[in-house]
């Protein structure tokens, strides 16, 4: 059937076509490798990897060879799995804040999880995030993700109907970057505040030196519960996520994609004292979280999860990435550069886009004064080309090959000579 037929028949009985996750004319039949192929047949090199988790690549063997291991023995029991406990332990010994973790099914799910633990913690309720930065699907984390309307901070400005207006009274937004109106801020309201929620590397905007250090710093002082977002930066940006990286640890994160190898398991992690809220015997009824998911922990993600976190361990392998990602950057700036194409790549190596902007970008409001529509001709023209880039991110991966680089060097010369 033809990738029209599919954009027909979902249509009829799907809100908009399509899952509400990417673009829902677009249908992908299969991926092996660092190949995606589409509907009607065309094949790419995929930069979009599942919006993050194919680190390895699609259907990497050994992944595969586990997961077909554990199917035959069970999918899911919603009881404990030794796989689910040897992920957790792994979590634990590899992410600098993890003390105990406890497993749900999505990154949203985590990031909400995580919100509310520090309520329960601190017995306060506001909320402080970045403007730009995206945490999930919660009323929370849909205040100020993408906001039309600059308002002024620290007014939080809703990004879906169907929240209720009191979920803005308890949020409080910050731009990124900007430690000295984020310390005015926590001057009048620290003392109000549960947790400050944060992406380390908001979408892909790196933290500027010393950023990281101060948020830590001012948390501490305001005994302000610290989450870093890690469901894209953990495992990817260093084994050890974004704690790593940047050498700074907060007081729980949450992290998702790659540690369910392609499967649905993410993860809230962090100090023994917050996580102790999941249990019941603990704290007592009052001070109790209660979390409950049908698939949380499942062996089937869990044994996934594992076997792409030994492949990463693998000598070298973090390496290779970042090499991989350069070498991409560079065949970007090359062509943009001769095509005199004003432009700012932005992120890190293993994750990063390119922004048609003549300025630093050091928040959302830089991000939104670049050129979209130059973006959606160019993002164009390379799938035009074999090269599927999603818009906001090239997510790099493993399973890159030379034909790959040489494919997609051709199609960034062509993208760039259809919008110079």
């Amino acid at each position: 059937m033809t990738n029209a037929a599919w954009i027909e028949r979902a249509r009829a009985v799907m809100p908009d076509g399509g899952f509400g996750n990417f673009e829902p004319a677009t249908f992908i039949r299969e991926g092996r490798g660092s190949r995606v192929w589409d509907e009607d047949g065309r094949e790419y090199v995929d930069y979009l990897i599942g919006s993050g988790p194919m680190l390895l690549g699609h259907g990497h063997a050994e992944v595969v060879d586990a997961v077909a291991e554990q199917m035959a023995k069970g999918m899911t029991f919603f009881a404990n799995n030794s796989a689910g406990i040897e992920l957790a332990e792994e979590i634990c010994r590899s992410v600098a804040c993890a003390e105990q973790v406890r497993f749900v099914s999505s990154g949203g799910e985590a990031d909400m999880y995580a919100i509310r633990l520090a309520r329960a913690f601190t017995g306060r309720s506001k909320i402080l995030k970045f403007e730009g930065g995206y945490h999930g699907m919660s009323a929370e984390a849909q205040m100020s993700l993408a906001p039309s309307s600059l308002v002024n901070f620290p007014q939080a400005v809703p990004d879906s109907a169907g929240i209720p207006d009191g979920v803005r009274g308890e949020m409080l937004i910050a731009p990124y970057n900007d430690i000295a109106y984020l310390e005015s801020l926590l001057t009048e309201h620290g003392k109000d505040i549960a947790g400050l929620i944060i992406e380390p590397l908001q979408r892909i905007i790196p933290p500027e030196p010393g950023f990281l250090e101060a948020v830590r710093a001012l948390c501490t002082r305001y005994g302000i519960v610290l989450i870093f977002d890690e469901i894209v930066t953990g495992f990817r940006l260093a084994y050890g996520g974004a704690q790593e990286r940047y050498g700074v640890t907060p007081d729980l994160c949450t992290m998702g994609k790659i540690i369910g190898g392609g499967f649905a398991i993410a993860a809230v992690a962090g100090r023994k004292d917050i996580m102790r809220h999941f249990d019941k015997n603990a704290v007592g009824p009052d001070q109790w979280l209660m979390m409950i998911g049908t698939l949380s922990g499942n062996p089937v993600g869990a044994v996934a999860g594992l076997k792409t976190m030994e492949v990463l361990r693998r000598d070298g392998n973090y390496d290779r990435l970042r090499a991989n990602g350069e070498r991409l950057i560079a065949m970007f700036r090359k062509h943009l550069n001769a095509a005199g194409i004003a432009h700012k790549i932005v992120g890190d190596s293993v994750l990063f886009d390119i922004l048609f902007i003549d300025r630093e970008v050091r928040n959302y409001r830089d991000v939104v004064q670049a050129d979209l529509q130059k973006n959606i001709r160019f993002n164009a023209a390379l799938r035009a080309n074999g090269v599927f880039k999603p818009m906001g991110k090239v997510y790099v991966s493993l399973a890159l090959t030379e034909e790959d680089f040489g494919l997609t060097d051709h199609a960034i010369a062509k993208a760039a000579e259809a919008i110079g």
